[in-house]
């Protein structure tokens, strides 16, 4: 089975945030809003900081979109808590940060490397629904584009938001969409 489509599973993690006493986040706290979970394999790591400074930057632009974005790792929320206190890059962290130290969450995505105990490079956007609808993963050595993550979501949500639309490749909000209908098979 795909895992575009399909809903999260029931999940439970305790989760560090700036200013914030540790808390659990479940999937039922998910639905009503979409949701970006940001796996990474490891804090105190090399490419993983770099990627989360650069969601964070995105962070506020999310939140005005009516997402909540969540980065995960195998570590503890502890752990969480700790890099973020010693990290410039990892300080601008305004999103909750969980904690898979059991691997469910990297086991309910499909993404745990099960030799390494570590997650994979993967993003899921989720829709108010609970229904996965954007992923991305890359090798280990590869670093994500978190304005090209917003503009998928911005895509994702116009698509949700317009029954009958679709959006071509590079579309970015106010561009011209799609109507797919025998019209337009083999025209494009």
């Amino acid at each position: 089975m795909g895992i575009i489509g399909s809903t999260i599973k029931p999940f439970t993690a305790t989760a560090f945030q700036e200013g914030k006493d540790f808390f659990d986040v479940s999937d039922s706290d998910v639905k009503g809003d979409w949701a970006v979970f940001f796996f990474y394999p490891a804090d105190f790591t090399f490419v993983c900081p770099t990627e989360l400074e650069d969601l964070a930057e995105q962070y506020e632009t999310l939140k005005g979109m009516g997402v909540e974005v969540y980065g995960v790792s195998t570590d503890t929320h502890f752990s969480h808590k700790a890099w973020h206190d010693t990290s410039d890059k990892i300080s601008k962290i305004k999103f909750p940060m969980l904690g898979d130290q059991l691997h469910t969450l990297s086991n309910n995505f499909g993404v745990l490397r099960e030799e390494m105990g570590l997650a994979d490079r993967a993003t899921f956007v989720v829709d108010p629904d609970g229904v996965i609808q954007i992923m991305e993963i890359t090798c280990e050595g590869v670093g994500r584009n978190a304005k090209e993550l917003v503009r998928k979501i911005k895509a994702a949500q116009y698509v949700r938001n317009n029954p009958g639309q679709v959006c071509p490749a590079k579309w970015e909000e106010g561009s011209e969409t799609l109507a797919p209908s025998l019209d337009l098979v083999g025209k494009i």
